[in-house]
C-alpha cells in the first residue's frame, strides 16, 4: 500500500528470427517495460539495428492516410450511412487482417483508393472554385441589378464615360452640388454607411467628374468585362449556373460518401498496421544483438513474470532464454513507477499524479494524501447541504461518466461532499439556515472563540509535517542516504528541531519550573542547529576522501555557506510550513461569512414593497451557489496547496518515471 508495485529487471534473449513475433506478444500482453540496452561484451557485440529508413515511409504512409481522410471528411472508421465498408475493399486487403498486411499491399492499397478518389476530388474542387467565382463575381454586379450597364468595358464608348463604385454616404449631396449638369448620378443601395453609385458623363466632362469623385472620397469599383452581356443578363446566368453546380456538386457528395464509406474500414486496417509496424521497428533500435539472437531488454512487474515467461515460451517453442531479477541498491538505471490501488484509492492517486510520481524507492503516499485532504476540504466546505449538491453530482459522474477518469473525479467529489457533510453536522450549517444551527455538535465557525478553530487547523498542519518529516526519514534510509536521514533539514535531528520546539512553546513554564531550560534548549535547537551546519561539510569531506570529485559543487567554504543558509531555512520553513495551515480555518469562516452575509442581504430585501418574499428567497438561492462554486472551487485548491507545497515537500520528489508498457494498440484502441 505504501510502495510502488515490485519491479522485476527483464533480459530476454531470443532468436533473431522469433523477435517480431516476440514483439508482437509483448505488445499485446502489455507488461513490459522495454529499455534500450547497450551493446558491450556484458549484453551483446552488435549494436541495435537502426530502422530510420524503414520508419520513414511508414510515415509517409501514414501521411498519405492523413491526406486520403481530409478532403473525404472521414473522422471516424465506422460504418456510414449504412453501407458495409467490406464492400469496396480492395482486393488485397479483403480477407487480410491488420497484422497480415505488409507494406507493398498497403502501399497498392492506397494507391487504388487515391486514384478512385482523385478523380471525383478534383472534380469536386473544380466545381467549388467556379461556384467561388460566379459568387464574387454576383456580389460585385448584385448592387447595380435593374440598371442595363453594359459589361463590353465601360472605357470602350466613344461619347460616354462612366463609373461605378462608392462613398461615404454623407458626401453624396456635395458630390451632387460640386458636379455639372453634363453628369447623371445614379445613387444604388447603402451599405455600412457606404453609398452605391453610377455616375454618367461626357468624354470631355470625364476629367471634372473624377475630381470631384476623388474629393468626395469615392472608391471606385471595376465590373466585370464580358462581351455582349449586361449586368442583369450576367446575373440571371449566373444563377443559372450557380443551381446546375450545386445540383452536380450534390451528387458528387453522395457518391464521394459511399466512397469514404466504403474506405473507412481498409483505411482503419491499414493505420493500424503502420502503427504497429512503427512501434514494433521503434522497440526492435532499442536491443542490441548477436549474428542470430536479440537481447530484449525492459522492466517487467513481478506478478506478471511468470505469465510473461510462459507467453515468450509459446511463442518461440521454447528457443528463449530470460533472466528475471530483483533491483537491489547497486542498481543505477531508474526504475518506473506503477501505482496499483483499490478503487476507492484512484482518485487521490490521481492527485499525487499530478504532482509527478514518487521515486521507485520512495514511500507512495496517496493513503496519506486521501486521508488529510478530506479532513482539510471538508473542515473549509463544511455544510451539510452544499456537501449534499457535491456528493449529488459525484454521484451522477461517478455512474454516468463514460470514462475511467470521469467515474474518478466523480468518486472524488462524492467523497469530498461526505466530508463536507460530517463537518456541517458539526458546524450545524445546513444551507446557513440559521435555527438550524442550534442542532451542531460543536457550533459555527464564526461563534465562540476562532483560536479554537485555528489552534484544530494547526492541529492538523503538525500532524501532517510529522508524518512528511518521518516518511523522508524513511526514505533516505531505503536509499542509503544514512548522512540526509539524520541530519537533513527534514531529518532525524529536523524532527527533534520541531518537536522540540513545539514542546518548549507548549510546556516552557513547566520546563522552566523544573530547571531543564538550558538542557532542552542544547537538545532541541542547538544540537539541530549545528547538525544542519555541519551536512554539506560532512557530505564533502566523505566524497572528497572517497575520490569522488565534483567541482561544479565547490570546495569546503562553499559547502559551509551553504549549510549553514540550509539552517537558516529550515528554522523559517517549519515555521512558515505550520503557520500555513491556519487557512483551513480561515477559510471555513469565509465559508460561514459568505453563508451570513446572503442571509443578512436576504433580511434587507425582505422588506422590500413589491416581491419582497420573492426576492428573499432569491437572494438565499444565489448565496448558496455561489458559496458552493466559489467555496468549493476556493476548499479544493487550498487543501491541494497544502499537501503539495507543505506535506510533499517534505519528502516527495515527484521525479518518478512513469510504467509504460510496449503495447501495439494505443490506449483507448482495440
Amino acid at each position: 500500500m505504501f510502495r510502488a508495485v515490485p519491479m522485476m529487471r527483464l533480459h530476454a534473449v531470443v532468436l533473431a528470427q522469433d523477435e517480431r513475433a516476440v514483439l508482437k506478444g509483448l505488445g499485446q500482453l502489455g507488461a513490459v517495460h522495454l529499455t534500450r540496452a547497450q551493446s558491450g561484451p556484458d549484453t551483446a557485440p552488435l549494436a541495435p539495428i537502426d530502422h530510420t529508413g524503414e520508419l520513414a515511409r511508414y510515415d509517409r504512409i501514414r501521411v498519405r492516410i492523413q491526406e486520403l481522410r481530409k478532403p473525404l471528411e472521414m473522422n471516424s472508421p465506422a460504418v456510414s450511412n449504412g453501407i458495409s465498408t467490406r464492400r469496396v475493399i480492395v482486393p488485397l486487403l479483403k480477407e487480410a487482417e491488420p497484422s497480415e498486411i505488409t507494406l507493398e499491399q498497403a502501399d497498392t492499397s492506397l494507391r487504388a483508393m487515391e486514384q478512385q478518389s482523385g478523380d471525383l476530388l478534383a472534380h469536386r474542387q473544380r466545381l467549388l472554385q467556379r461556384q467561388n467565382e460566379l459568387t464574387a463575381t454576383f456580389e460585385r454586379v448584385s448592387r447595380y441589378r435593374g440598371i442595363e450597364i453594359p459589361l463590353d468595358g465601360l472605357d470602350q464608348f466613344s461619347f460616354l464615360h462612366f463609373v461605378t463604385g462608392s462613398l461615404p454616404a454623407q458626401n453624396l449631396e456635395s458630390l451632387g452640388k460640386e458636379v455639372g449638369d453634363n453628369v447623371a448620378l445614379l445613387p444604388l443601395a447603402q451599405q455600412k454607411g457606404q453609398q452605391s453609385l453610377f455616375a454618367i458623363t461626357t468624354r470631355q466632362g470625364r476629367s471634372a467628374l473624377e475630381k470631384a469623385l476623388q474629393q468626395a472620397g469615392f472608391q471606385r469599383e471595376m465590373l466585370p468585362v464580358v462581351k455582349g452581356a449586361t449586368v442583369d443578363r450576367l446575373s440571371k446566368e449566373g444563377e443559372k449556373e450557380q443551381e446546375q453546380i450545386a445540383t452536380e456538386l450534390e451528387q458528387l457528395n453522395g457518391k464521394l460518401t459511399t466512397i469514404a464509406a466504403g474506405f473507412a474500414l481498409p483505411l482503419n486496417e491499414i493505420e493500424g498496421f503502420v502503427d504497429m509496424e512503427c512501434r514494433i521497428l521503434d522497440a526492435s533500435q532499442k536491443f542490441p544483438r548477436t549474428g542470430s539472437a536479440v537481447l530484449i531488454a525492459g522492466w517487467v512487474p513481478a506478478h506478471d513474470v511468470e505469465a510473461l515467461e510462459q507467453r515468450i515460451g509459446e511463442i518461440t517453442g521454447g528457443r528463449y532464454a530470460i533472466q528475471a531479477t530483483l533491483p537491489d541498491d547497486s542498481t543505477a538505471e531508474q526504475i518506473p513507477v506503477l501505482l496499483k490501488h483499490s478503487r476507492l484509492l484512484r482518485p487521490f492517486e490521481m492527485l499525487v499524479s499530478t504532482y509527478g510520481l514518487p521515486n521507485y524507492r520512495e514511500l507512495e503516499p496517496t493513503l496519506f494524501v486521501a486521508l488529510s485532504y478530506l479532513l482539510m476540504f471538508g473542515m473549509m466546505f463544511g455544510d451539510v447541504g452544499h456537501g449534499a449538491v457535491l456528493a449529488a453530482c459525484g454521484l451522477i459522474a461517478l455512474l454516468a461518466g463514460r470514462s475511467e477518469k470521469t467515474r474518478d473525479v466523480g468518486l472524488l467529489l462524492l467523497f469530498g461532499g461526505s466530508s463536507s457533510m460530517i463537518f456541517g453536522v458539526v458546524y450545524g450549517s445546513y444551507f446557513g439556515i440559521e435555527a438550524l444551527k442550534k442542532y451542531a455538535l460543536w457550533h459555527d465557525p464564526l461563534e465562540g472563540d476562532p483560536m479554537h478553530l485555528m489552534y484544530g487547523a494547526i492541529g492538523i498542519g503538525i500532524v501532517m509535517i510529522s508524518i512528511g518529516l518521518i516518511l523522508n526519514v524513511v526514505n533516505r534510509f531505503r536509499q542509503g542516504d544514512v548522512i540526509g536521514a539524520i541530519l537533513d533539514k527534514f531529518g532525524l535531528i529536523g524532527l527533534l528541531f520541531y518537536w522540540g520546539t513545539l514542546v518548549l512553546l507548549m510546556n516552557g513554564a513547566a520546563i522552566q519550573s523544573q530547571g531543564l531550560m538550558g538542557i532542552s534548549v542544547i537538545l532541541f535547537l542547538v544540537i539541530p542547529i549545528v547538525g544542519w551546519s555541519l551536512k554539506e561539510p560532512l557530505e564533502h569531506f566523505l566524497n572528497h576522501a572517497g575520490g569522488h570529485r565534483n567541482e561544479a559543487t565547490g570546495g569546503m567554504g562553499s559547502a559551509i555557506t551553504e549549510s549553514c543558509v540550509g539552517a537558516f531555512e529550515a528554522i523559517l520553513s517549519y515555521l512558515a510550513n505550520t503557520i500555513s495551515f491556519v487557512r483551513i480555518a480561515a477559510y471555513a469562516m469565509s465559508h460561514a461569512a459568505l453563508l451570513f452575509a446572503a442571509f443578512m442581504l436576504a433580511e434587507e430585501v425582505r422588506h422590500f414593497p413589491f416581491g419582497g418574499s420573492f426576492w428573499s428567497i432569491l437572494v438565499i438561492i444565489l448565496g448558496n451557489l455561489i458559496a458552493i462554486v466559489l467555496e468549493g472551487i476556493i476548499a479544493s485548491v487550498q487543501a491541494l496547496r497544502l499537501e503539495y507545497y507543505e506535506f510533499f515537500g517534505k519528502f516527495f520528489s515527484g521525479s518518478g518515471q512513469p510504467f509504460e508498457p510496449f503495447r501495439l494498440a494505443r490506449k483507448g484502441k482495440a
